[in-house]
């Protein structure tokens, strides 16, 4: 099969050659420079670059043709499948409709198409209907197409939100959503010709708009619970998801009700990916590889018996410099750390939000054989773990 793949997910997160063996098919990787340096020179793949700065779709369309015989586009960034989209309408090659992608990427659309559904959310602006939000007390404003809750705020009031909300020069680019209490989980798997066909939910540790503040966040995963399956197949079902990686965000609050927060068609960050191997022996880009290709998926490994999860720790609020750590000196050795990364010395502080181990200060992925000490394990490393900024 002729394979082109729009890289942008950071080749250790994706592990392509784990899913997509590279002598039986033709690949073509095609990305900005600083991305297309991460592919391992071994790999038996075509690589075409895109000029820093150029749109995505513009550059890919610019060095392809439908001549070129392409049989399918991979696209697995959530910043790429819309552009995407245009690529394959360019070269002629099937993928999912523009409907069902900007569900999937704008939150407004997102929680519009549940409407009916039975499926509960937050009330949000602007929606059909509305000339302005119909709730008080504490209310959200983050970008419709936001990642990693970059740019999120959360006020007081309505009437604080809404007088933010209307300063923004952009704010046909913004939503404004009510706050929900409760604890925030992730539901992490599979969609397969429209069935859910794996899934694991985690809980969070801390909130990710927490993390974007300064904070650490993590997650452990949870034993399996009916009422958090049937929750993301209504969702799937609801917003049209076809196949590909699922990464559903929803809150549990006090009453055990259980609310959307949004979803993405796409693998989740961070420690997920791992943590989804590590417990039952799925890897999901490769398994989603499969199956946006119409292969076989790979046969899963054996799982741990284990809970799983994941602690980082930021280090883009703290200014330029590098990071001056000081951990627990058993840290390392405890039988529950699966893996412990720091960032090496005289290493520069990412001056951006990014969940990368590679990039953070510290990152802990660890595991145990109750979800409950695995949380308790991961908030003592947040009350003794201490990051200061040292300057290079």
């Amino acid at each position: 099969m002729k394979i082109l793949i729009i890289h942008q997910v950071p080749y250790p997160k994706m592990q392509y050659h784990l899913g997509l063996d590279h002598q039986q098919h033709d690949i073509t990787y095609i990305g900005y420079p600083a991305r297309m340096a991460d592919l391992p020179a071994s790999l038996r793949a075509q690589r075409l670059l895109l000029n820093d700065g150029e749109d995505l779709a513009d550059g890919v369309i610019r060095q392809t043709s439908p001549q070129d015989g392409y049989q399918a586009v991979l696209s697995l960034s959530e910043f790429g499948i819309l552009q995407a989209y245009r690529v394959r309408q360019h070269l002629g090659v099937p993928g999912d409709d523009l409907a069902m992608l900007q569900r999937v990427r704008d939150k407004v659309a997102m929680k519009a198409a549940l409407h009916g559904s039975g499926i509960d959310f937050p009330r949000f602006f602007p929606a059909q209907g509305l000339s302005a939000p119909d709730w008080q007390g504490q209310t959200v404003l983050k970008p419709r197409k936001g990642a990693s809750s970059e740019g999120v705020r959360i006020y007081p009031t309505m009437d604080q939100a809404w007088a933010a909300f209307a300063e923004l020069q952009d704010g046909e680019d913004w939503q404004l959503e009510e706050y929900i209490e409760g604890s925030i989980h992730h539901a992490d798997g599979l969609v397969q010709a429209g069935q859910l066909v794996d899934l694991t939910v985690s809980r969070y540790l801390n909130k990710p708009v927490d993390f974007a503040e300064g904070n650490p966040l993590g997650s452990y995963q949870l034993p399996t619970d009916p009422r958090h399956f049937a929750f993301a197949v209504d969702v799937v079902q609801a917003l049209g998801i076809r196949d590909g990686c699922l990464h559903l965000e929803f809150f549990e609050t006090a009453d055990k009700r259980l609310v959307f927060l949004e979803v993405a068609n796409r693998m989740g960050g961070a420690g997920v990916v791992d943590a989804h191997w590590r417990h039952g022996g799925i890897h999901l880009p490769s398994h989603e590889i499969a199956i946006r290709l119409g292969l076989p998926r790979p046969r899963p490994q054996p799982g741990s018996g284990r809970f799983h999860g994941w602690l980082v720790f930021p280090g883009h609020h703290l200014g330029e410099g590098e990071a001056d750590l000081r951990l627990p000196e058993d840290l390392a050795s405890d039988p529950r750390v699966d893996r412990l990364h720091t960032l090496p010395a005289g290493q520069a502080l990412s001056q951006h939000i990014t969940y990368h181990e590679w990039q953070v200060p510290v990152f802990i992925e660890a595991s145990d054989e109750s979800p409950q000490a695995l949380a308790v394990f991961f908030n003592d490393c947040m009350r003794r773990i201490q990051i200061n900024r040292r300057p290079i």
